[in-house]
């Protein structure tokens, strides 16, 4: 008789994914694991250390190639699906990032429904609040119910959008969607790349913890998850706290490598001032109650934590000036295809995406022109102001790149 449970999960050498298989190899006298990793350096250095534990099993493979994704379902009692192309491969590499995360999607479900028991396999979907869309102030609550248009030249959310579909729509009995928002992790002290200033800094973001992440994908293969939890779609994020604007999120990241605000290092042209995705949501306790995977860690408390993570070396940024670091960052904004400044010159469908109009982007002469206004985060007093409003919208089914969802 079977006495542990098996689960299958893809991507598990991403961050989430790896969060994840931590914390359910503390559980390994419960569950065993099954990851789907691509035979890579990368991979073997960090999961050649599983070898020879026999609750763990690798599958060295693709997750668009069916008969990879159907062995690592087959006796699966879970399926963890976090694995796909994200930023910034999915900037640089669109076309791809659509067919490969839909491929997946279709893998993944073909494999579930093939097997025997197929109404025994729960089936955990990794979405995205990117799956929303273009949001700003005022319009910057939302929930799960929300209307799904992709931002312009989003192929990653109409990827997300069009997966998360194949999931809902294959009869699957046992199905959610949990969607991703952006993920704190120390990592993200030292990622550098244009897409940083395709970000709004009047947008927000209600952002989770790695931890809290992979304790969620922990908690949602145990036995008392309710039976109503699943078939549904919900939000992902460490709670109210975890509310920030993209600029105090940039003051926060900059502070925690002790450089100076972005006023110091950053042009306000550089980044963009909409055609972005991001928001606060009216319902992010629902998945907290269901599946108790917050921590609850103060937000300063936390970056200050991420800080003492990275290698010694960070620790020295502080010596750099204002002006030398403001030089680094410039040919992100420059750089050839994906750079905001780039689009001003040579892009004028982008340019007009995420700018709106030469007149709106000559407008902008300082900082002053770009910091966001103070925000009510706590949605219950946020509502009795009459803040809280359903953004408006290109139409259900197609979002604004004419991309059929």
């Amino acid at each position: 008789m079977k006495t542990k449970k098996t689960i299958f999960i893809t991507g598990s050498t991403g961050n989430m994914g790896w969060a994840g298989f931590q914390e359910l190899y503390k559980r390994k006298d419960r569950f065993d694991l099954r990851l789907l990793a691509r035979d890579s350096r990368k991979n073997h250095k960090m999961l050649d250390k599983y070898a020879d534990d026999p609750s763990v099993q690798v599958i060295w493979g693709d997750l668009t190639y069916y008969d990879d994704v159907l062995r690592g379902v087959t006796g699966a009692d879970y399926v963890l699906h976090v694995g796909g192309m994200v930023s910034p491969a999915a900037d640089y590499y669109p076309e791809k990032t659509l067919k490969v995360n839909v491929a997946a999607a279709e893998n993944i479900v073909k494999a579930v429904l093939a097997q025997p028991d197929r109404d025994n396999i729960k089936v955990v979907y990794i979405g995205s609040v990117a799956q929303y869309g273009d949001r700003n102030p005022p319009y910057h609550w939302g929930d799960a119910d929300e209307p799904q248009v992709p931002a312009k030249y989003d192929m990653y959310a109409l990827s997300k959008i069009r997966s998360e579909k194949v999931f809902a729509e294959a009869g699957l009995k046992n199905w959610v969607s949990l969607r991703q928002s952006g993920i704190l992790y120390p990592g993200i002290l030292k990622v550098v790349n244009p897409t940083a200033f395709h970000v709004p800094v009047r947008g927000v973001l209600e952002w989770a913890t790695i931890e809290d992440s992979g304790r969620l994908l922990a908690q949602v293969c145990e036995d008392w998850v309710p039976d109503e939890f699943w078939n549904k779609a919900y939000n992902i994020s460490s709670g109210e706290q975890y509310r920030m604007t993209n600029y105090e999120f940039e003051s926060r990241l900059l502070a925690g490598l002790g450089l100076p605000g972005p006023e110091k290092v950053f042009e306000p042209q550089w980044f963009a001032t909409r055609n972005f995705h991001g928001m606060w949501y009216t319902d992010a306790d629902v998945l907290e109650d269901y599946l108790h995977f917050r921590a609850n860690i103060p937000v300063d408390e936390y970056f200050a934590t991420m800080k003492s993570k990275l290698p010694w070396f960070y620790s020295l940024a502080f010596l750099a000036p204002a002006w030398a670091v403001k030089l680094f960052m410039k040919p992100f904004a420059f750089e050839k295809g994906m750079g905001t400044q780039w689009w001003v010159e040579n892009d004028p469908d982008k340019f007009q995406a995420y700018y709106g109009s030469r007149e709106e982007y000559d407008s902008i002469k300082s900082w002053d022109d770009v910091r966001p206004e103070p925000l009510e985060k706590n949605q219950e007093r946020a509502m009795t102001k009459g803040e809280i409003r359903k953004a408006p919208h290109v139409g259900k089914g197609s979002g604004n790149n004419g991309q059929q969802i």
